[in-house]
């Protein structure tokens, strides 16, 4: 096991580049084994999911190269299991998009309850209605659900919530099942509208990504393609909160700046400048932070994955500010981590309220999740002295060379 030491104090400063983004890949991934040939993903990130996921498809009997240059060519020509190894399925929370892809490739799956982060309660049960809708019969056997499916028909399909997961894994199913598949309460998010433009370049028929209602007409096969991932805007929100959060000034390239926009108003608000253009964005820090109040929501709203850095910036702001989960209920396991660094933050139910503090302390902590030691490197950034992050595997699951990225702008961090 390895744990980060940052020493705090540093200005960031200089340009930093952001990977492809982690949750369009671990759905593309499974996506391309839907192709009746090769398909290439490029800008594909090096980070811990991507390599699990590449672990899977293997042992599935899929041909997979890997290059250095973040492309993986992918030919399912030996795609032929219907069940991926538990191991590693139960290693991350994407990997129940296994079950979309073998029923509509093959019929039917037996795929272990997925893994992933503890932040909360994150049932599967809107999945399981939509295949149901579509004609699957489920049962959950130990842990492991079991699907078949003898015909998969198209149908309308309202989700109760909006999930990310239960969209993509619909999407997913309903690409090869026979008639029209509509999506209600679909989720928004940008890698929704990435793997739905990636299906439609392997000659799916899905229209109206990006919006609350996607249908999808089935078609009888999909063939390889080549497909480059969008940016990770929650790797690029990061970077951004680790500039204001240290007085620094970052330019940070690769990136869809409008995917950014609630993050960019609230880091605005707290006194810090952010300049747009084109596919960079530049923050800088401007002393202490105001304070400000952050509620997460659905996309376009101000996303979950970037409320624990948020929490940790604000742990130094003037003032008190009110940050409300709305998302995942188990999302302020940092909190406590927090505190031993000097904040001041009490949770009352989905709400955090942090009362500023001029300056935190370097400690010994421990990261719970991958937000959750984002949350903490920004925190040792920050703070005076020596801070020792235990568990940094959890980063290592979303975040590309992290240590490396961060030395470039002047971080002194090291991993042991």
């Amino acid at each position: 096991m390895s744990k980060l030491v940052i020493t705090g104090g540093q200005r960031l400063e200089g340009r930093v580049a952001v990977s492809g983004r982690k949750n369009a890949a671990v759905a593309m991934i499974p996506a391309a084994l839907l192709a009746e040939g090769t398909s290439t993903i490029e800008n594909l990130p090096d980070i811990q999911d991507v390599r699990v996921y590449q672990d899977i498809v293997q042992h599935l009997g899929v041909q997979m190269e890997r290059r250095e240059d973040g492309v993986m060519e992918i030919n399912p020509a030996g795609f032929s299991c219907t069940q991926p190894p538990h191991s590693l399925v139960k290693k991350l929370r994407a990997s129940y998009y296994l079950l979309g892809v073998l029923l509509a490739k093959f019929g039917e799956a037996e795929v272990a309850m997925p893994g992933g982060c503890d932040i909360g309660v994150r049932p599967i049960d809107q999945h399981i209605k939509g295949f149901e809708a579509l004609g699957v019969e489920i049962s959950i056997e130990h842990g492991v659900i079991k699907a078949k499916a003898r015909e998969l028909r198209g149908a309308s399909v309202y989700l109760d919530v909006v999930s990310v997961g239960a969209t993509i894994n619909l999407m997913l199913v309903a690409t090869m099942a026979k008639g029209t598949t509509i999506i209600e309460n679909a989720a928004k998010e940008p890698h929704v509208v990435d793997l739905a433009t990636c299906l439609n370049t392997m000659g799916a028929e899905i229209r109206g990504a990006g919006t609350d209602i996607i249908r999808i007409r089935g078609v009888k096969e999909l063939h390889g393609c080549n497909h480059a991932i969008i940016p990770d805007e929650i790797e690029a929100a990061t970077f951004m909160i680790a500039a204001a959060a240290t007085g620094g000034d970052i330019v940070v390239e690769n990136v869809i700046p409008k995917h950014l926009d609630p993050v960019t108003a609230k880091l605005r608000e707290t006194g810090a400048e952010v300049e747009e253009n084109g596919d960079y964005l530049r923050v800088r820090g401007n002393g202490r932070p105001r304070a400000v109040n952050v509620k997460t929501l659905p996309y376009p709203g101000f996303p979950t994955d970037a409320q624990q850095p948020m929490t940790a910036f604000l742990s130094i702001a003037d003032g008190t500010s009110f940050v409300t989960e709305t998302v995942w209920e188990g999302r302020f396991k940092h909190v406590d981590e927090l505190r031993r660094m000097g904040s001041k933050v009490k949770v009352e139910g989905r709400t955090a309220i942090i009362e500023g503090v001029e300056g935190l302390t370097g400690a010994q902590v421990q990261a719970t999740d991958l937000r959750a030691g984002a949350a903490l490197i920004i925190a040792g950034l920050m703070a005076e002295g020596k801070t020792e992050i235990c568990g940094i595997e959890h980063v290592d699951r979303g975040y590309e060379r992290p240590e490396e990225k961060f030395r470039s702008l002047g971080a002194v961090m090291e991993r042991v």
